[in-house]
């Protein structure tokens, strides 16, 4: 039953890591990989000395940690609201709606995002207009890109993520709830005492698998946003390599580049996961 899954990551992740050698070469598309030069760590190098490097890095950085601060506490947040529903028709409703956006394409929510904050026919700025303020111009400005990056991703994939946390919720022993009554708790200190710590589990698991991935934003929603003007605040590593790799035929710079967030997020998952296993006694191995 496992074999197909087996086969899977063999052939799209294990043998593609092969490729991974033109990061030390000259890689010439023509020449192919074992007739392009081998350079050593010249590209790596080149890593540390290209301004825009850094200045991507900042960014993808910035909005990493953006997200893990407002964007993964988000799906515990509403989890928790919905557990405390009393209503089974509400709940289900709500949560289909919440989840909904999860099942369209980065294409549908970005055009939805632009159109939202449209300068002409944005609603947002419709409701600026009503309360006496200017229209902006939010898609021009590169001081609220980051912005737009983490709240459209939270909206998109908050009901999707708020799942996970619904199914721990349900494996937990009604008894405790009953006999925290008897002792006189209300839901806040229920909450606090019962749902929190039967939650901790996952939560640390998820978080440790987002800091393995701190580096990696996803290209699709942030290519979808992102235009020439915005490139200062809104460029991260995913845009950078398509733009300079694949567009700008630097093949061997952007695979150094992906090697360089592998290795970075490797070493934060093993860090974080020993943090973890001190300090809460959940951990991933």
């Amino acid at each position: 039953m496992i074999l197909p899954g087996l086969l899977y990551f063999l052939i799209f992740k294990y043998i593609p890591l092969s490729g991974s050698i033109i990061a030390f070469q000259d890689y010439n598309i023509f020449a192919g990989v074992w007739k392009s030069p081998f350079v050593g760590f010249k590209h790596f190098k080149n890593l540390f000395t290209f301004p825009e490097f850094f200045q991507v890095l900042r960014n993808t950085l910035l909005i990493s940690l953006y997200q893990l601060l407002f964007g993964f506490p988000a799906p515990i947040l509403m989890a928790l609201l919905l557990n405390e529903v009393r209503s089974v028709v509400f709940k289900r409703v709500s949560q289909t709606v919440l989840y909904l956006p999860h099942f369209m394409s980065w294409v549908i929510v970005g055009g939805l995002v632009i159109n939202f904050l449209s300068p002409t026919i944005g609603l947002l700025n419709d409701v600026l207009e009503w309360l006496g303020f200017e229209r902006i111009f939010f898609m021009q400005e590169p001081k609220y890109i980051r912005s737009i990056i983490v709240a459209s991703g939270i909206w998109k994939e908050v009901g999707w993520n708020m799942i996970i946390y619904l199914a721990a919720l349900a494996g937990i022993n009604p008894e405790f709830y009953e006999a925290a009554e008897v002792d006189g708790a209300g839901r806040l200190r229920q909450a606090f005492s019962i749902t929190l710590p039967a939650l901790l589990p996952t939560i640390m698991v998820l978080l440790l698998l987002r800091i393995g991935h701190i580096l990696d934003l996803g290209f699709e929603q942030i290519y979808m946003l992102l235009n020439p003007l915005l490139w200062d605040n809104g460029e991260v590593f995913d845009t950078y390599i398509y733009r300079v790799g694949l567009v700008g035929g630097q093949y061997s710079y952007t695979t150094a580049i992906d090697m360089f967030k592998a290795v970075v997020g490797f070493i934060l998952l093993l860090g974080a996961n020993q943090l973890s296993r001190r300090l809460t006694g959940n951990s991933l191995y």
